[in-house]
């Protein structure tokens, strides 16, 4: 039996049993609401599929393309930031394209650590924020993440009590699962934090403009001097619901930008040239879109947490981001997020991610994707509240 050493350290896929449960359930003809993966129900807008397809009418946008992104999407990128962040960046070398951020994230990692380079992730967090560097060959240290801890002290207390030194920070913020928000001081305390202490930050606000209730994400790269230590992943996925084509980019420090333009010229050639077409139309175009998408998940979150809060489910309404991290109610805390998940698809129909598959720390919580329309959101929450009056004695 052959044994590959990177392979050994990926845990087994813990979605993998809801994912199996729910398909059985679906061939026995179960109707299943499915609030697991974030993966956006809603059509790209028509603008940017027009463009798609006159740009692929274009024989010559056949051929290869360039693995850092064509010259137009990454001034295209710069010009975004400049909009929503007043930022000034190079398109140079101070911009990369990359295929979705998860394709830039991993290559990052690749590109930038060296076996044993210690890595500082959020626990709970989307998985290849540390995977990516797990596969690279780091070691992570787990920074836990919650609505009562302060993280920016546990980041203190992490770099601290660690050694090896650790040579990187993540953050995501909004963040995929918590939806835990920040203002524009935590980037100014981090990014004052990094110049001391020799780390590079890697930022990730893939949920930037999804977000409610007057709240704005703010951009590390506003930071002055944040160049100096840091660069920023953003996709086009959610935002301008693109989560198939595949769209993100990278901006920042220069030295790291080059690093992972080196590594994935030997990896790939870039993306389609009519996608990249698109994604120029996308951030360059009309953005009424976003607001209109923006404001859909709004709807949607407000009616499945008024549904929740009615039946005594008390789950934090958030602030940015397609998703609830709900705490599973007591009653149901003890079997942990894997069994509560499948006890909620079997009893109620309703498919969510348990917090668990995203770190030891999310194992009280589970993760809820507005991905339903309104309909099916208030279908759902009947039978929420019938599993839950169920379990409870009610």
């Amino acid at each position: 039996m052959r044994e590959f050493e990177k392979i050994k350290r990926l845990p087994p896929y813990v979605f993998a049993q809801v994912n199996q449960l729910k398909m059985e359930l679906r061939r026995a003809d179960k109707d299943i609401i499915d609030f697991g993966m974030g993966n956006p129900d809603q059509a790209t807008p028509q603008h940017i599929i027009d463009k798609l397809c006159e740009a692929a009418q274009d024989g010559r946008n056949h051929r290869y393309s360039v693995s850092r992104g064509i010259d137009g999407l990454r001034k295209a990128v710069c010009g975004w930031y400049k909009r929503k962040f007043d930022v000034d960046l190079d398109p140079e070398t101070e911009a990369i394209v990359t295929i979705g951020s998860k394709e830039g994230l991993a290559h990052l990692a690749v590109a930038i650590t060296s076996p044993g380079d210690l890595i500082l992730s959020p626990n709970p967090a989307y998985p290849i924020h540390p995977y990516g560097f797990i596969i690279a060959g780091a070691d992570i240290r787990h920074v836990p993440m919650g609505a009562d801890r302060d993280y920016f002290a546990d980041i203190e207390k992490a770099v601290k009590d660690s050694w090896p030194r650790p040579k990187i920070i993540i953050v995501n913020f909004p963040s995929n699962p918590t939806a835990q928000v920040v203002d524009l001081d935590f980037y100014v305390k981090l990014v004052d934090f990094a110049k001391e202490n020799d780390l590079i930050i890697i930022s990730d606000i893939a949920y930037a403009e999804i977000t409610f209730d007057d709240y704005e994400c703010p951009s590390i790269m506003q930071v002055p001097g944040a160049k100096e230590v840091a660069v920023e992943f953003y996709s086009l996925s959610k935002t301008y619901n693109m989560p198939g084509w595949r769209i993100g980019f990278m901006v920042g420090n220069s030295e790291i930008v080059g690093a992972l333009g080196k590594i994935k010229s030997y990896l790939d050639y870039g993306m389609f040239q009519p996608l990249q077409i698109a994604a120029c139309a996308a951030l360059n175009g009309p953005q009424d879109c976003v607001e209109d998408i923006r404001s859909m998940y709004q709807s949607r979150r407000d009616v499945l947490i008024k549904g929740l809060h009615n039946m005594g489910w008390m789950a934090e309404s958030p602030k940015a981001t397609m998703f609830v991290w709900a705490e599973i109610p007591d009653e149901f805390k003890a079997m942990g997020s894997i069994e509560f998940s499948k006890k909620m698809l079997v009893e109620a129909g309703v498919a969510v991610s348990p917090g668990i598959g995203f770190g030891e720390y999310g194992d009280s919580h589970v993760r809820i994707a507005l991905i339903e329309n309104e309909h099916r959101t208030r279908q759902a929450l009947r039978g929420i509240k019938s599993f839950l009056n169920a379990g409870s004695g009610v």
